[in-house]
C-alpha cells in the first residue's frame, strides 16, 4: 500500500470540519472516494474544499485545525 499526500490548492486557514460544532469531514480509518471533501480552506472569507484525488483509507491530517497553510502544503494522507 502506498501513501498519497493531498495538497492545498490555495493558501489560507485549514478547517477539518464544515462547522465549529460538526464532526470532521474524515477521521483516521475512514474510507475515502475520489472527490470526497476532506477539509476546507478559508481565503478572504471564501471557503474552498480540499477534495480527494484518490480513493483509499484516510490516515490523518498533517496540519492542525485552524492553522495557516500555503498553496502546495500537504494537508492529509490517504493510503491507496
Amino acid at each position: 500500500m502506498a501513501i498519497t499526500k493531498i495538497e492545498a490548492a490555495v493558501p489560507g486557514l485549514l478547517f477539518h470540519k464544515p462547522e465549529p460544532d460538526a464532526a470532521p469531514f474524515k477521521k483516521s480509518g475512514d474510507a475515502v472516494a475520489i472527490g470526497d471533501t476532506l477539509a476546507l480552506v478559508e481565503l478572504m472569507k471564501s471557503f474552498m474544499p480540499v477534495e480527494a484525488s484518490v480513493a483509499g483509507i484516510f490516515k490523518g491530517f498533517l496540519i492542525a485545525d485552524g492553522e495557516n497553510l500555503e498553496a502546495g502544503d500537504a494537508v492529509c494522507e490517504i493510503e491507496v
